[in-house]
């Protein structure tokens, strides 16, 4: 055990926490950006049965954030290209690739053979996929995500906590949070979030620390500005799973789109007459933005302070990326107040618009 003496010198974890590692089974969903951090660390830290799926290839612009791979790699599946990669980082633990799309028809299975699920995805539809399955084979969810300079990671169905389903009720649409390919992504951000990624799943094997469950902890890789959100468990969205668990492989697909966050530009939006621009922000991040009345109201501390929003007014949200503004109009919503925008800019964007009015 020469290999982890490191961890067995930590009181914390000791043999008896290496023994527990070794005999857990990991199933991580995704070997692309986040996937990558997620398998080298797990398998460096003697996970002992890991299982990999993707069905893509590695492609030469995956290269700037898929630090498992190199120029070698290019036309391999991404599965199969880290299993030969993580055999040579741990050659003492069991790797499985599956060179295949993750279904409704074979999630279940997979499943079934495995302690923890790691969503390394970047799409809705695989994520509510994981998340039912997970429900109805109990498993524990590492959840996270990335979107230009901003991540996200937090832990689902952990010891009958919220689900995925319960911060996101309904499929949010397609276009909502494009993957990387889409609008790009700072290359060591997927590295930072995988490998908090990586943490709760050592957390939960040996049973120490705090558990994100009930929490979206939400990091921003420009200034550092990192929010954790409290998650609501939600019964009714929970039994809605359930419920419908023995129809569960006949599904192609089970999403709601009805619910989709509406987007507005700023432009279109300061063309309404009669509006409440909110800045979720937390009060410390820049650009600070002056030159509009704005009510500032922190994602964080949002439904504490409902009392400060007009709901006789079209409310305007807005934030960094524009993620988190996303996300508050999904919070309202779900407490009914409908009548909610997302801007589509960045707040850099909107000062500008705003200083060239």
């Amino acid at each position: 055990m020469n290999r982890y003496k490191r961890h067995i010198a930590l009181s914390e974890i000791g043999q008896a926490g290496q023994n527990k590692l070794l005999k857990a089974k990991v199933l991580v969903i995704g070997a692309g950006g986040l996937g990558c951090p997620i398998l080298q660390y797990i398998a460096a830290a003697g996970v002992g049965t890991i299982g990999i799926i993707d069905l893509d290839t590695v492609e030469i612009s995956n290269l700037q954030r898929q630090v498992l791979f190199g120029s070698a790699s290019i036309g391999l599946n991404k599965a199969e290209a880290a299993k030969i990669r993580l055999q040579d980082l741990n050659n003492t633990i069991s790797i499985t690739s599956y060179p295949k799309k993750l279904t409704h028809q074979n999630a279940i299975t997979l499943f079934k053979n495995y302690d923890i699920i790691v969503d390394g995805t970047d799409n809705f539809e695989t994520r509510y996929l994981i998340n039912d399955a997970a429900l109805i084979t109990n498993k524990p969810v590492v959840f996270g995500a990335i979107y230009k300079f901003e991540g996200q990671v937090s832990v689902f169905n952990y010891k009958n906590g919220p689900s995925y389903r319960c911060l996101f009720s309904n499929q949010q649409e397609k276009e909502q949070s494009g993957n990387c390919g889409d609008v790009g992504v700072l290359g060591v951000l997927p590295g930072i979030i995988g490998s908090m990624q990586a943490n709760e799943v050592l957390k939960i094997i040996l049973d120490i620390g705090n558990i994100l469950s009930g929490k979206l902890l939400i990091y921003n890789a420009l200034n550092y500005q990192t929010t954790v959100l409290k998650i609501n468990k939600s019964e009714a969205e929970i039994s809605k799973v359930l419920d419908k668990k023995d129809s569960f492989k006949t599904k192609t697909s089970s999403f709601n789109c009805t619910s989709e966050v509406r987007k507005i530009s700023i432009a279109e939006a300061l063309k309404k007459k009669n509006i409440q621009l909110i800045d979720v922000r937390e009060t410390s991040e820049t650009p600070k933005i002056d030159s509009i009345a704005i009510t500032s109201i922190p994602l964080s501390d949002l439904e504490n302070n409902l009392d400060k929003i007009d709901l006789k007014k079209e409310i305007i949200l807005f934030c960094q990326s524009g993620k988190r503004s996303k996300q508050a109009v999904s919070i309202l919503k779900q407490l009914n107040i409908n009548n909610c925008f997302s801007i589509k800019e960045n707040s850099s964007e909107i000062k500008k618009h705003l200083e060239n009015i």
